[in-house]
């Protein structure tokens, strides 16, 4: 993997090979793995991958300073983006703009497998915060209180509760 001079501040391509990227606890309870932070792109990008277990996904939220986008890369997921419901099967790619209202779930029998990418970065501490949690202690009100020292609101429960299958 190739990422930013940090010494000298000069930028240089980043390939990071399957598998690869380090990897944390999700906060829906699958790994997550960091294909590139902010500090590797000048705060212009975070990407990782993340397993989502069945019937998981986060509350729902809105981002004030990040726009959010995902590619279901295998599995089956539902949007609910500003109150509006969108089936989301692999290959199915969502924008979300910072400021509007999201929240997905995994419907499908096995895990599913999503790149996220944040623009500009500024989530990881978020994720890694969480991760350093032990996993019982993460619920809603500790994904609240991190979220909101990132600059992200949570705004009502997971799909699995809202607006259940």
């Amino acid at each position: 993997m190739c990422s930013v001079d940090l010494v000298s501040g000069e930028e240089r391509a980043i390939v990071v090979g399957p598998g690869e990227g380090e990897t944390i606890r999700g906060p829906v309870g699958g790994p997550l793995s960091f294909k590139v932070r902010g500090a590797q792109t000048h705060g212009a990008l975070t990407a990782f991958e993340n397993v989502v277990p069945p019937g998981s996904g986060p509350p729902l939220h809105r981002h004030a300073e990040q726009d959010e986008s995902w590619y279901v890369l295998e599995g089956r997921l539902r949007f609910k983006l500003d109150g509006e419901m969108s089936d989301a099967p692999a290959g199915t790619f969502v924008f979300v703009p910072r400021g509007a209202p999201h929240q997905f779930q995994n419907i499908g029998e096995g895990d599913a497998r999503i790149l996220v990418l944040f623009t500009p970065s500024g989530m990881e501490g978020f994720f890694d915060r969480l991760a350093e949690l032990p996993a019982e202690e993460v619920g809603p009100q500790v994904f609240g209180d991190l979220g909101r020292e990132a600059g992200m609101e949570v705004l009502g429960p997971p799909l699995a509760v809202s607006d259940p299958p």
